[in-house]
């Protein structure tokens, strides 16, 4: 099986989230106008991201892919981060992409979905691609539409007990995204 924990995408370098990348993730992760559609969701603290960036990290080892840190090619900055992992329910890949307020609306989160998405088709193609979205965050749905995900309605998702919308890569049955 190919290694994915770097990635170049036409603009992006795509690595392996690693613990030592919190110092660049925990600005745009502890920005509270980055999460304006779910408050607490912001970090409060770098050790929050570094947790998140060791979880993050270990399943590369359990799932053969994760999330990325990505890179702008052109200069190396980190602009956020993102890709595709397998969900704690075991019956999907979360995708998930997190930019940077400043670097958002230039295209790099559909650049960096459609990565997420094509790894996790390498990996897995029978598990579903998701992405939860708070219903209220438009600019994560028009993502989603960009990227061919389709409205499959509000949805509980099993990791936090959330209702969200799911926008899915294929349709799915009402009851599909129950623990294995």
């Amino acid at each position: 099986m190919p290694d994915r924990r770097q990635l170049f995408t036409d603009r992006l370098e795509l690595r392996a989230m690693h613990p030592g990348d919190a110092a660049d993730l925990f600005p745009i992760f502890g920005d509270p106008d980055g999460y304006w559609y779910s408050p607490h969701d912001v970090h409060g603290g770098v050790e929050v991201t570094r947790a998140f960036c060791e979880r993050a990290y270990s399943r590369w080892g359990t799932d053969n892919l994760s999330y990325w840190t990505a890179r702008r090619r052109e200069d190396g900055r980190v602009i956020g981060a993102g890709g595709a992992q397998k969900h704690r329910s075991g019956t999907c890949w979360n995708l998930f992409y997190r930019l940077d307020l400043a670097e958002q609306g230039h295209g790099y989160a559909t650049e960096l979905g459609h990565a997420g998405i094509a790894a996790a088709h390498e990996v897995d193609a029978a598990l579903p691609v998701i992405a939860w979205i708070v219903p209220i965050n438009e600019p994560s749905i028009r993502v989603a539409r960009r990227l061919g995900l389709t409205d499959q309605g509000l949805r509980l998702d099993l990791n936090d007990g959330v209702e969200r919308l799911v926008y899915a890569d294929r349709d799915l049955a009402p009851d599909e995204l129950r623990p294995l």
